[in-house]
């Protein structure tokens, strides 16, 4: 049995959370000593009434992998939980996201944070109402969705705890400061367990509807370590993190994701090559132009869309001189035609100028693009 390290973040690709997932905990099983009555919390992204396919939301699959595997052995005290945005039914995102379903299959509560008691946990002069549930359970697992948010830019593992206010705090954090606050509040409600579903993540904002296909799921235990890779894929720098995410960094919550220090672990790399990238949402059709793809797989062709935003962003999207070339049909093509073209992933490793890595991440991505601006 191999034990979860937390200076690792564990990376399983498909299209298959399901069973992405039981792969991920049945060679890395979480909580090993953990007693059977113990109580286990699931928190998901359920953020509004949207299905997981939108981009906004949690996959139901990877949650009933993750019920699955801890019903397997043996734990029954498993309870879901959410608070959906201000203005949005809870109850109308169990129900229209899968979840009720989840509860049906399995039967497992489903708690409404919104409708529970509250208790205020007072922290350097800063005084927060969470919900109770998440504080009374044994064992706390973060379910977020990678993907882009209009005001931190992006929102995975920290900002998912917000989930776990009711809605008169979560007002209160956007008038004092939002990225401060996720900050102070991921210093007094600490995830056990993270499992990011990036399978599918909005490439603009939370609510969905221009979903990009990622083809993975991220497991670890610091929940910084897994937000700033989580916005290197994202295609955000180093040197320019969210504010939140290095705040929480700056606050002792976790570790800043370095190349050097941190272990990336990929269970499955040639599972990369099963799914292939999927169009949808009218910013990807624009950003699609400058591509070329032949038989290039999601991971891949997601990592080049979040760096394309970031340049549409930054307004020098216009500006780019160069043709993207990505996919394994990239080798057979003649030395003459790809020409002009920058290559992206092992696969264009013959391109005179490329992208190294597989996947690579979007932020080397941004970076070698500025050089066509």
């Amino acid at each position: 049995m191999n034990k979860i390290n937390s200076q690792a973040i564990y990376i399983s690709y498909g299209d298959d959370p399901k069973s992405m997932v039981k792969e991920l905990f049945d060679k890395y099983p979480p909580f090993p000593e953990l007693n059977y009555n113990a109580k286990i919390g699931l928190k998901p992204n359920l953020v509004l009434p949207n299905s997981s396919e939108s981009g906004a939301t949690t996959s139901p699959e990877l949650v009933s992998g993750i019920v699955e595997h801890f019903l397997s052995r043996g734990f029954k005290k498993l309870i879901i939980m959410e608070s959906s945005w201000v203005g949005a039914s809870t109850e109308a995102s169990f129900e229209k996201c899968g979840y009720t379903a989840i509860s049906n299959r399995y039967n497992l509560p489903l708690v409404d944070l919104k409708t529970v008691p509250t208790k205020a946990i007072t922290f350097k002069d800063h005084t927060i109402k969470i919900a109770t549930p998440p504080l009374q359970v044994d064992r706390l697992v973060n379910v977020p969705v990678l993907k882009a948010h209009c005001q931190t830019d992006v929102t995975c593992a920290l900002k998912n705890l917000k989930g776990c206010l009711p809605d008169s705090e979560k007002r209160n954090f956007h008038i004092q400061g939002l990225d401060h606050y996720i900050a102070t509040l991921n210093q007094i409600l600490f995830p056990d367990l993270t499992i990011v579903d990036a399978i599918l993540g909005d490439l603009t904002f939370e609510e969905g509807g221009n979903p990009v296909n990622m083809g993975r799921i991220l497991m670890g235990t610091d929940p910084v370590l897994i937000d700033s890779y989580g916005a290197h894929l994202l295609g955000y720098s180093s040197d320019k993190l969210p504010s939140h995410i290095e705040l929480a960094g700056q606050s002792g919550v976790g570790s800043v994701y370095h190349p050097e220090k941190h272990e990336i672990v990929e269970l499955n790399r040639n599972r990369r090559q099963m799914d292939f990238f999927r169009t949808r949402g009218p910013f990807l059709n624009e950003l699609k132009s400058y591509l070329e793809e032949d038989m290039a797989c999601s991971p891949c062709t997601g990592s080049v869309y979040q760096a394309l935003m970031r340049l549409k962003d930054e307004g020098s999207l216009k500006k780019l001189k160069v043709k993207i070339a990505l996919g394994q049909g990239v080798n057979k093509w003649t030395r003459d035609y790809i020409e002009g073209h920058l290559g992206v992933g092992e696969c264009t490793r013959h391109c005179s100028d490329y992208v190294s890595g597989c996947p690579p991440r979007a932020d080397k991505i941004l970076s070698m693009l500025k050089n066509y601006l």
